[in-house]
Order: C-alpha cells, then sequence, then structure tokens
C-alpha cells in the first residue's frame, strides 16, 4: 500500500498555490489517511503504516514544492490524527507516530528538524482542539515520538529538538520540561 499519485498531485498543486499552507495540507491529509486506512480492512496494523506513509510522502512532496515545511507539518500532523480518529486509530498514538516520521523524513530531506519538532507539537495540539481529545496527551506523545525518532538520527539531532521544543514559548512547558528530566508522572 502506498500514498496514491493523486495525494502527491493534490498535495503539490494545493501547495504551491495555496495561500494557508497549514489548513490545505490538513485537509488533504485527514481525506487520505481516512481513504487509506478505510480501503485497508486490518485498522490496526494498517493505521500507523498509513500515518507514517502520508506524513512522509507529505513533507517530501511539500519540500519539492519548495514551501515551509514547519507550516506544511503542521497540519500534517493535524489532518493524520484528525483522519486518524474517524477511522479508529487511537489518536495519541497517531500525534507521537506523525511527530516521530516528520522528524525522520525533515532530517532526510535536510529541512530544519527543531522548527518542524515544534510544529510537530503545535500541529498535536490543534488537532487535540479539532477532535476533544486532551491537548497534554497529544502534546505529549507528539514530544516522545520526537525525542525517539531524534535520537535514532544522532546526538547532534537529539541535542538539537531538546533545545528548540525547550525554548518555544507557545508549547506547554510543564509537559516538555517532564519529558525531558525524565519526571514524568
Amino acid at each position: 500500500m502506498s500514498v496514491t499519485d493523486d495525494f502527491k498531485n493534490a498535495l503539490s498543486s494545493v501547495v504551491s498555490g495555496a495561500g494557508d499552507v497549514a489548513s490545505t495540507v490538513q485537509n488533504v491529509a485527514r481525506e487520505n489517511v481516512v481513504k487509506l486506512i478505510s480501503g485497508a480492512g486490518d485498522v490496526a496494523s494498517t493505521g500507523l503504516q498509513t500515518i507514517d506513509q502520508v506524513v512522509g510522502e507529505g513533507l517530501e512532496t511539500i519540500s519539492g514544492t519548495g514551501a515551509s515545511l514547519t507550516d506544511g507539518v503542521t497540519g500534517l500532523v493535524r489532518g493524520v490524527v484528525d483522519g486518524a480518529k474517524d477511522t479508529g486509530v487511537n489518536a495519541t498514538e497517531a500525534a507521537g507516530e506523525a511527530a516521530s516520521q516528520a522528524v525522520k523524513t525533515t532530517s532526510k530531506v535536510g529541512g530544519d528538524i527543531g522548527g518542524v519538532a515544534i510544529s510537530s507539537v503545535e500541529g498535536a495540539i490543534q488537532a487535540a482542539g479539532d477532535i476533544g481529545a486532551d491537548s497534554g496527551e497529544l502534546a505529549k506523545s507528539a514530544v516522545m515520538g520526537i525525542l525517539k525518532a531524534a535520537d535514532e538520527i544522532g546526538s547532534e539531532a537529539g541535542s538539537l529538538v531538546r533545545k528548540a521544543l525547550l525554548n518555544a514559548a507557545a508549547l506547554p512547558h510543564d509537559i516538555i520540561d517532564a519529558l525531558l528530566s525524565g519526571k514524568t508522572d
């Protein structure tokens, strides 16, 4: 199963001509997650794989258009979490998976992983508002996914995202500080 050419084409055309990249990407990502998971049969095993594919291929497509990855990732994370909830995939797991994949793909395409890490958490928090979920839980899952992915990439990436997350004024610092210091409840 692969994200369709239709998805990539829709993303390319909307991103190239879109004023509001984040909300446009959010809608395209949500529709595609729903379409791909609904056609899959086994939601549990295909759900997170689909999220990986939509986020990974979505960011590669956005990168290819020259649009901002940080704007794009907010919409991607928000859209895939929303789509995941609609298809019965755990939204908290979806947020972590999406954020993790965003960092991995950004590293691969040579983007700003610190900025993408922050935007991924913001996307997860906005998604929580969209679907009526606990924003703290989704933010925590996103941060844990980001840290895991960054540490897999290497120690430089790990320290870069930690610093970015700690310095991001818009993020919930009680959650970030607890996760980074290892003092989770």
